[in-house]
């Protein structure tokens, strides 16, 4: 089994772009020069250091904790202990020192990704991002350390800037792929996994972006109007979902805690004031009308609680009326928000289920109460939202997701006396 064993949970790898591409044709050199070779070709394979099997623990951070956030870059850290000297950025005898430019190989902005071993041997992705930062730290009398900080590509957008554009009035899934192709942006088509919007944005002078906007802001003004989700995939794809709605998504993984199914050790539940929207407001850059949605029953009862947006990309106040009434969430409903485990509990299967599930995928949560309450168990169709994985190499590994509700479209049931009727809520699968 490729990399490193994590006790009582698989093996992981933990690689780094040391800068050096390993097997690239090189002029005039006798074995990596000939012409017309199969191992030295033109552009080479960036070469990674495995670097897991000096490291304690890692921590992986990706999402937003409630639905009603935007998503910000995914984060990772970990902290290498250097027993030999070699992460020492002035240390040009390291392995990792470019002695053909003079600086070291492990530098920001280099790509990272965090790997995972399934039972078959098949390597999946936890994260990919670029490194952020190393903080190294001399120890006197001790080993020394070197913490690296890290961040997904949606760190690289936070960092970049637009140009002056003005836009067509387009689907938002448009928009965001017209974002990603400026000059200026040029993010991978590769790494893109764009939805479909159901959307449409505005394009005339009042939606011109402007000179110095920034991209990841942007990004989200677009996702705003859209209320879908747009993230990082813990591949490093950006990906783009339209607005959530009914839905007949099965659940990919089903967390029990009666010993059937999948076993967790934690689970969060809310039921809160928060929750509550009874009026939304929603203004578009092209208007100075705001479209108002307004639930007069919730407001009696939980007073005035408002969401407002004063600045959408939408393209009419039609399409602004519906996202206000879409963001109305009158009644507070007591629900699992959070969700945790330790792979030391879970069968192998069971581990390599856990450890690819993603943001958007829908997952069941079954408590059990105590004797005699009614009901005695509840179960929750709820979508990840966020994710934190902690990986020590000692202990184990461990993973928390954070949920959303799910708003359910049920699947026909024939004769069914609730879901065998034909409405807006049931539909054929």
């Amino acid at each position: 089994m490729a990399g490193v064993a994590v006790v009582a949970s698989g093996n992981y790898d933990l690689e780094i772009d040391t800068g050096f591409v390993q097997d690239a044709f090189t002029l005039d050199d006798a074995t990596a020069g000939v012409l017309d070779n199969t191992t030295y070709v033109l552009d080479g394979t960036t070469q990674y250091a495995s670097v897991l099997d000096g490291i304690n623990q890692v921590f992986v951070r990706r999402g937003r904790r409630d639905q009603g956030d935007q998503f910000g870059a995914g984060t990772m850290t970990f902290t290498m202990l250097d027993t030999d000297g070699i992460f020492m950025p002035f240390d040009e005898n390291s392995p990792y020192y470019d002695t053909a430019e003079a600086k070291p190989g492990l530098a920001p902005m280099r790509s990272v990704r965090l790997s995972r071993y399934s039972a078959t041997n098949v390597k999946e992705y936890l994260f990919v991002g670029k490194i952020v930062n190393y903080d190294y730290n001399f120890a006197l009398g001790g080993l020394d350390t070197c913490t690296v900080f890290c961040a997904d590509d949606f760190y690289l957008l936070s960092q970049t800037y637009l140009d002056e554009y003005n836009v067509s009035e387009e689907l938002s899934s448009v928009r965001v792929s017209a974002i990603l192709d400026r000059p200026e942006v040029a993010f991978p088509v590769a790494n893109r996994n764009i939805g479909t919007g159901t959307q449409t944005l505005g394009g005339d002078a009042a939606f011109t972006i402007a000179q110095g906007t920034n991209v990841l802001g942007y990004l989200a003004q677009v996702n705003e109007a859209e209320q879908g989700r747009l993230y990082m995939s813990r591949d490093g794809d950006i990906v783009f979902e339209p607005r959530i709605g009914t839905t007949l998504d099965a659940s990919v993984a089903d967390f029990h805690d009666d010993g059937t199914n999948i076993p967790y050790n934690g689970v969060g539940i809310t039921f809160e004031a928060d929750q509550v929207v009874n009026r939304a407001v929603v203004q578009h850059l092209g208007s100075n009308n705001p479209q108002i949605a307004d639930d007069a029953g919730s407001q009696a009862t939980y007073f005035i609680q408002t969401y407002s947006i004063t600045n959408s990309l939408l393209h009419n106040d039609t399409a602004a009326l519906e996202l206000a009434t879409y963001l109305l969430d009158p009644n507070p409903e007591p629900r699992y928000t959070s969700l945790a485990t330790g792979f030391p509990l879970l069968s192998s299967a069971q581990r390599d289920t856990v450890a690819v599930l993603d943001i958007g995928d829908t997952i069941t949560i079954e408590k059990s109460f105590a004797p005699g309450t009614n009901p005695a168990s509840l179960a929750q169709n709820l979508a990840i939202e966020g994710i934190e994985h902690t990986i020590n190499v000692n202990s184990g590994h461990s993973v928390t997701y954070y949920t959303s509700p799910v708003i359910v479209l049920n699947e026909l049931i024939l004769d069914d006396p609730s879901f065998g009727i034909i409405n807006a809520d049931n539909g054929l699968g």
